[in-house]
């Protein structure tokens, strides 16, 4: 009975790590696209906007079904760089 118990409990432990490895991948994306988008000097709106999009669908693909979640979070930081940025309102 202790085997299921340690086995289970080991799974949900991978499972936390897994999940933590993933947010901190995508700290890390989102991180260096907005170091990007905020230095690069020849970098022009529409591919600082494909980087944007690109995030997110990648943000997406590691956490499916969090689009509200990115939205909140993401969304307006990376609006506001831009704004920031290329002057855009």
């Amino acid at each position: 009975m202790d085997v299921q118990w340690s086995g289970q409990a080991g799974g949900e432990r991978n499972e936390q790590l897994e999940e933590a490895r993933k947010i901190r991948r995508l700290q890390m994306m989102i991180s260096m696209v907005m170091s990007v988008i905020g230095q690069d000097p020849d970098l022009t709106v529409e591919e600082a906007s494909e980087m944007v999009a690109n995030a997110r669908r990648a943000a997406l693909s590691m956490f499916p079904d969090k689009e509200l979640a990115f939205d909140i979070l993401y969304r307006p930081r990376l609006q506001r760089l831009m704004n920031e940025r290329f002057r855009l309102q």
